[in-house]
């Protein structure tokens, strides 16, 4: 293990090395990811094949037979120090609508009990707030966002489920998500989107990157199923615009 400016530089294995920034996950620490990966993909340096995100650190896969490691290491030392300028407004907010209740959230009541709130000040304070993606995991295309009301926090389901629709919403702890894909899980589902955020025939394969925003927009059962019809048929854009704010400074 080494250190260039304040970061860990760690090897997994012979062809990637790991960009260690801290060891605790909030929005400033890693919005120093997110440019860090924007910088490197902008100078799209040989031999390295894929840079993946997570809290708090950037693993960097590379070709080793067209990368030396210690080239790559050269490289990062300017990219490091372009990682420093971050801002929020970096990013984009992508607006995903949510039915929330009924057959597609199955354990709001949950929510509900857990927190003391009612069904209807879950709702809003779901929905009323951007939420911030630190990571993709889990199954492809799986957003861990932050940045949650606290109020809502609610532990796992004591007995995950088996199976869990793509599109459904829930929430673990304090973090909210969406399963891209059918999936087992063990998190409370509130709701669920029209939406396919994830599509492997389709370019990008997913709707939320690390890095954006995404606002969940209340809709009924009625606009969710045309949503899903003209999303089915490939007329429906989710709307997306600049996430507008001030220079990272404290964590979030």
């Amino acid at each position: 293990m080494e250190k260039i400016e304040d970061a860990r530089l760690c090897d997994a294995g012979d062809s990637c090395l790991v960009v260690e920034f801290g060891t605790t996950v909030d929005r400033a620490l890693n919005a120093r990811v997110q440019a860090l990966k924007k910088a490197l993909d902008a100078i799209s340096p040989p031999g390295i094949v894929e840079t993946v995100p997570t809290y708090r650190s950037l693993a960097v896969y590379y070709d080793p037979l067209r990368l030396e490691r210690s080239d790559l290491v050269a490289l990062l030392l300017p990219a490091l120090e372009k990682g420093g300028e971050t801002t929020e407004s970096e990013g984009r907010i992508v607006t995903i609508p949510v039915c929330y209740g009924g057959t597609h959230g199955p354990d709001l009541d949950n929510v509900c009990t857990a927190t003391g709130l009612s069904l209807e000040e879950v709702v809003a304070r779901h929905s009323g707030r951007d939420l911030y993606c630190f990571m993709l995991g889990f199954t492809p295309g799986f957003a861990y966002l932050g940045g949650m009301d606290e109020a809502l926090a609610t532990p796992r389901l004591q007995n995950p489920r088996a199976l869990i629709p793509a599109g459904s919403v829930g929430i673990a702890g304090k973090q909210t998500g969406i399963y891209p894909i059918d999936s087992p899980g063990g998190w409370q589902l509130i709701g669920r989107t029209p939406l396919a955020v994830f599509d492997p025939l389709r370019t990008p394969p997913t709707l939320i990157e690390a890095g954006d925003w995404v606002r969940f927009e209340a809709v009924d059962e009625e606009t969710f199923l045309s949503i899903q019809a003209e999303a089915g048929a490939g007329r429906f854009v989710p709307r997306t615009e600049k996430k507008e704010g001030k220079n990272h400074g404290t964590p979030a």
